[in-house]
């Protein structure tokens, strides 16, 4: 498994092949649809939008979070269905300069060529391994637009290895997801 340490760059994204294995040390944010909404809003609007989504690893997650005191405790944190974002996903990735998405059941083409265009990688995580994944999140460093509620706001953490992750949608155009479709449509 190949180690990374976000933030990423653009060799670091372009030299990830499909198929390899990783996992993620460093800054991750999550956001959902109406995080990307929020981001999106603003920017057409001109307004500030948090610092750590530019250049991020944005994992398509909505977290369970407890608050003791006045720290949060990240309980579980499994990806979400990325496909539910792929209308808003290419706006995202050219705006902010998204390195790498985090989630489950690939993208659109058109969120594929976004990647190709601008240096991004679709880290594929395992569904079901919400809490695993959460021991790797440990450190959760703030939230952002916490008024959307705790699946749809932005956590920031300092991960701690998340993975184990598949490079399953690569910088240079090319899908895990695509190759299983075009090796079924052969099989037909």
């Amino acid at each position: 498994m190949k180690s990374l340490n976000a933030p990423l760059t653009r060799d670091v994204v372009d030299s990830l092949v499909l198929g390899e294995i990783v996992c993620i040390s460093g800054p991750v944010i999550t956001g959902r649809d109406e995080m990307h909404i929020r981001a999106l809003e603003y920017v057409r609007e001109g307004k500030e939008v948090p610092k750590e989504i530019v250049g991020s690893v944005l994992y398509h997650c909505g977290p369970i979070m407890i608050k003791k005191g006045d720290k949060w405790i990240v309980i579980a944190a499994g990806p979400t269905t990325s496909a539910r974002m792929n209308k808003l996903e290419p706006e995202m990735i050219r705006a902010f300069g998204i390195k790498a998405i985090v989630g489950k059941g690939g993208m659109s083409k058109e969120v594929l060529n976004a990647m190709k265009e601008t240096g991004c990688v679709y880290l594929a995580a395992t569904g079901g391994a919400a809490v695993s994944l959460a021991e790797t999140l440990a450190d959760v460093s703030g939230v952002e637009w916490e008024d959307l509620g705790m699946a749809e706001a932005m956590w920031k953490f300092k991960a701690n290895m998340l993975g184990p992750l598949v490079v399953a949608m690569d910088s240079h155009g090319n899908s895990l997801y695509e190759n299983v479709n075009k090796s079924l449509v052969r099989e037909i």
